[in-house]
């Protein structure tokens, strides 16, 4: 697998976007790096950068970058309503694919060694990268801030690990480290008061709070040690300030965690402390990227809720999210650009299903092979299997039935699951075509190219022949959701399961016949007789059970 990882370094300004722009294009200028996303801030003066790539790629770039800042960027002139101490604040490097946080961590500290020796600035290692855990807390580190760093730096234990002992007054310190992925996330309330919102941050964060007694005086225990009162949200960091751009106070939130804190649990929380001291929720705001999953996460959550359906389309889902956490008040919340994975897919990789209904037919009756009958047989599966779920969606929301909207909600669901999956076949079964043409188009003039050329030729054949034989089962699949929507759902809608079943069956056949021909070109007649074989006993079912769906069908039609 290939080796990713993401960087997302924040740089201390937010306002000048010349500034900014050359910090960025020397990033880009990286061969193997691709820019995700710049979000600058102008009462924070922060901009937060995430680019990816191959590690040695992107510890080039956050050199380049780190390089840049410095040379750019003034921080004795520097305000700003975030913590910092540096030009370059923060730089963590986080493991994407392929790559443990171990060696992400040895990447973090190449770089950090680099920019201490080469750039001559101090550098702290943070996180995974840094050996000794009493000083691994970025909070930790970077308290006392830009301000207090001049003192704090000839203080033995906060010697640099990297560059030299002395604050450099323009450029500040950085801090550089591997973590996992987390979500930055700000939370908007409808109080300009700055306390008050730290009050609430402190309810929910993790490190909570010190006890006080009636005067004011910290509570320490039998030990002299002050008594903490832990706040209600594990893996959360929180601090409240006071946003002039926007006029209105934020719980600034770091997510470190979403698997044991997710976004909407958060936000939930944050509302019922809110209103529990006479405040409200007004939206969110994210900064940076966020996974996918943390909201479609989201936006099942809110449905349920609700008690409505969350078998709908992965856009519905985003849409609820964003609309339920108010992410798009401070501004247009664009999914495409702020979702990691949506960033990092590759457009070819979709091009047929991204097209119009017009354009697909279009392309299809062109005289191009491909899309053929492979890739209409996925799609048909796909109607299919999206019939079966609207009839579950439908039932769902029936009036009277209401004590049943779970029932009908979890095959949704399954739906939706086989709909996407049969989708991303569509362009699969013609990518199988297309690496059998380029195949045929490998050298032939010497014996070797003509060794690699068959086995290039078969490995094709059987790919081509496989990815149909995928499209059987996966479609053949969604029988028993039509049947059970044909027998249990919403009855003014039955007859668009029996649609379903017909289309089904029609992609099961269709997708056996490009198994049959593909297997045909096979070498190897043992597998291509296997795969023939099971084939045709998905055929056999999917008719047995097209036939079982409109039996039902048209008793209850009549």
């Amino acid at each position: 697998m290939k080796q990713l990882i993401e960087c997302v370094p924040n740089f201390s300004e937010g306002r000048d976007m010349h500034i900014i722009k050359q910090i960025t294009d020397c990033i880009e200028a990286v061969e193997g790096v691709k820019l995700l996303n710049v979000d600058p801030g102008k009462a924070t003066n922060r901009t937060v950068v995430t680019f990816v790539g191959e590690p040695s790629a992107v510890v080039e770039a956050a050199f380049q970058a780190i390089r840049m800042a410095g040379e750019l960027i003034d921080m004795s002139k520097h305000k700003g309503e975030h913590p910092r101490m540096g030009a370059t604040d923060v730089c963590p490097l986080i493991p994407i694919a392929g790559i443990s946080m171990e060696d992400t961590a040895r990447w973090a500290q190449q770089l950090g060694q680099r920019v201490g020796s080469e750039l001559g600035i101090p550098v702290y290692l943070y996180e995974a990268a840094q050996a000794n855990k009493n000083r691994s807390n970025l909070s930790i580190i970077r308290a006392g801030e830009y301000e207090g760093f001049f003192k704090k730096i000839k203080l033995p234990e906060w010697k640099p690990d990297f560059g030299p002992g002395e604050f450099d007054a323009r450029r500040g310190a950085t801090v550089i480290g591997a973590r996992d992925f987390l979500v930055a996330y700000n939370i908007n309330l409808n109080t300009t008061s700055t306390r008050r919102a730290n009050a609430i941050a402190f309810d929910v964060r993790e490190a909570g709070r010190t006890q006080k007694d009636e005067k004011g005086n910290v509570v320490k225990d039998a030990g002299g040690n002050p008594i903490v009162i832990p706040g209600s949200l594990k893996s959360v960091k929180a601090i409240g300030w006071y946003i002039e751009e926007y006029g209105v106070a934020q719980i600034s939130m770091n997510l470190t965690n979403i698997s044991v804190t997710p976004v909407h649990i958060a936000f939930d929380e944050v509302c019922r402390r809110a209103e529990a001291r006479g405040l409200r929720v007004t939206g969110s705001e994210l900064v940076g990227l966020i996974p996918l999953n943390a909201l479609l996460d989201a936006g099942k959550y809110f449905l349920r809720k609700q008690q409505r359906s969350t078998g709908v389309s992965e856009a519905e889902l985003i849409k609820i999210a964003v609309k339920s956490l108010g992410l798009d008040e401070l501004g247009p919340f664009k999914a495409e650009e702020r979702v990691i994975e949506y960033l990092l897919r590759d457009a070819s990789d979709s091009k047929l299903a991204s097209m119009r209904l017009d354009a697909f037919a279009d392309e299809t009756a062109s005289e191009s092979p491909a899309p053929g009958g492979g890739s209409i047989s996925a799609y048909m599966g796909a109607l299919g299997v999206a019939l079966g779920t609207m009839v579950a969606n439908l039932s769902s929301h029936k009036r009277g039935w209401d004590d049943r909207w779970e029932e009908f909600s979890e095959v949704a669901e399954k739906g939706q699951v086989l709909q996407k999956a049969l989708i991303k076949l569509v362009d699969e079964d013609t990518r199988a075509f297309n690496r059998i043409m380029e195949a045929f188009g490998l050298p032939k003039a010497t014996d070797e190219e003509k060794t690699a050329r068959t086995a290039a030729i078969q490995a094709a054949t059987l790919y081509a022949t496989q990815v149909p034989l995928r499209v059987m089962q996966v479609a053949a699949s969604g029988f028993e959701l039509v049947q059970q929507m044909a027998a249990h759902g919403n009855p003014n809608s039955v007859s668009d399961a029996g649609v379903g079943a017909l289309a089904l069956r029609s992609a099961v056949m269709g997708a056996y016949l490009n198994v049959k021909i593909n297997a045909a070109g096979l070498s190897d007649k043992t597998a291509a007789a296997e795969l023939i074989a099971t084939g045709k006993a998905i055929q056999e079912k999917a008719i047995a059970d097209e036939a079982a769906v409109l039996a039902i069908v048209n008793e209850k039609i009549g």
